[in-house]
Parts: structure tokens; sequence; C-alpha cells
């Protein structure tokens, strides 16, 4: 396992690893074949994150985890590989076109062809009225979840039509489908994810290439944590059942890794919603 950054030298970074500056397992480039996928996580450092990466463990060759974090992008690195597949972690902006573009080149020769993209990086902004909402934190929000996803959809699926295969699965939110109180830049960012997802699944759709999107609910996470302690600062009700409960980032995990199969094979531009049924409440 080894730390990238993206946008770092490829001949910089064999020589660091020739000279011991910093582990990584240099594999074969993988060419296809019988060999699992390769995959690719975004915001791999954060709970669903990291639960996303360890459920593509049991199914992919080797997965690279990207995330803003580089120490928990790292350790997220060291449990795939305790999972038994290789790892790459990178630390990436992935709201920079230039640095999304290096760590998937990065991924591609270091690990092999990209076979499934978990586009997974977000951030949840603040909690407030929009009359009051931080024109700072929505172009912020606009930045992370909507271009990031956006730069991402790119540069892997150039990648992708060259082989003609491919799943992509975007996290959304249920805040794609509904609104939500004090939640102005979220909600529309998430809205944006859902658009880009079927966009892209109809840009592919003659392909073998897929693009999905998952939709959580309440997730037992660092995310869900803040935005619920600042509405309760705010005295803003973030609607919610009281009956059913948050779901763990192991539930989005598992519907992912079922987009990512072959059992998802006609399933293209779809929502799938992982809430418990909260929607409906």
């Amino acid at each position: 396992m080894g730390l990238l950054q993206a946008g770092q030298d490829h001949r910089a970074v064999r020589g660091l690893a020739a000279t011991g500056g910093w582990r990584l397992r240099v594999p074969e480039v993988v060419s296809g074949g019988d060999r699992p996928p390769v995959a690719l996580v975004t915001g791999g450092g954060g709970d669903i994150g990291r639960a996303i990466a360890l459920r593509l463990a049991q199914m992919s060759d080797a997965v690279a985890i990207v995330d803003r974090d580089e120490t928990a992008a790292g350790a997220v690195a060291q449990l795939v590989e305790k999972a038994g597949a290789r790892a790459l972690a990178i630390r990436a902006d992935v709201s920079s076109a230039r640095e999304t573009a290096a760590f998937v080149e990065a991924v591609e020769t270091r690990l092999g062809p990209i076979g499934i993209f978990a586009n997974n990086a977000g951030i949840e902004g603040v909690v407030a009225p929009l009359h009051e909402y931080p024109d700072e934190t929505f172009d912020q929000l606009l930045q992370v979840n909507v271009k990031g996803v956006f730069l991402g959809l790119k540069h892997v699926i150039a990648r992708m039509m060259q082989r003609g295969t491919g799943a992509i699965i975007n996290t959304a939110s249920t805040s794609a489908i509904r609104g939500r109180a004090g939640l102005a830049g979220y909600v529309a960012s998430k809205h944006a994810v859902l658009g880009l997802t079927r966009t892209a699944a109809l840009d592919v759709a003659r392909t073998r290439i897929r693009v999905n999107a998952v939709l959580p609910g309440p997730v037992e996470s660092r995310m869900i944590r803040e935005l619920e302690g600042q509405a309760r600062d705010s005295a803003i009700a973030l609607r919610r059942s009281a009956a059913i409960a948050h779901g763990r980032p192991q539930d989005v995990a598992s519907v992912v890794a079922f987009l990512a199969s072959d059992e998802a094979a006609h399933v293209n531009g779809a929502a799938w919603v992982v809430d418990g049924g909260m929607t409906l409440a």
C-alpha cells in the first residue's frame, strides 16, 4: 500500500518507491481476462467510503482510495490490504480537473484498468435557512458535490469507453428526491448528482458501461452527526421518522456492490434509495 498525491510525477513516484521513501506494491497492469476488476472509490476515507472500499475489496483485484485526508485514505488502504486486495491511497481534491485527471491516470498505471468506480466524495455544508445560507458554502458544495462528480464521470468514462465496459455508482442522497429545510446547498447539489447520473447513463447506453446512483437516507456517520448537531443548535428540524433507525454505512456499501456486479447488468440510470423506508414515512 502506498500514498500518492494527485499530480505527482510518476517517474518521481517510482524513484521514491525504489529508494524506500514510501511503500507501494507496484503491480503488473491488469489488462482484462478473468481477473476481478480494479475499483476506485472517491471520498474513500469517510464512513460510507470506507464501507464501500471494504465491500468492493471482496469482489475486486485492487481498490484505490481517493480522499483529501491522506491519513484517512491510508488507513482504509491498509484495511483493504488486510481484506486480501491490493490497495493504493491517493490524496486529491476531486473538484480539481488537474488532480482528477492525475489520480485516474495513477490508478490505471499502478493498479490496472478501472472496472468499478464509486463516485462517492461529498461534503455536507451547513444548516441554515435559504435566505441566510452563506454564498461561499453554497459555492463550495457545488464545487465538490457537483463538479467533483462531473469530473470523476468525465475522466473515468473516457477510460471505460476505450474498453466498452464498466460500472459507475454515484453517491447521491434521499435529498436528491425531496426538499429539506435548512439544507439548500446540499439538496441542490444532490439533485444535480442525480441529473448527472441519468445523463451519463444515456450517454453510455449503447455500451456495456452502466451509471447508477445510490441514495442513502440518514446513515450513522460523521456527516449526519454534524448535520443533526447543527440542526439542534439552529432549531431547524431535519424531518425524519423517529420510528426508523439510521442506516449503517454497510447498508449503502451492499447496494453499491450489487450495482457494481454482473447481477445488475441491465440496470442503468437508476436511483436506488437506501433509507429503511424513511422517505415514505
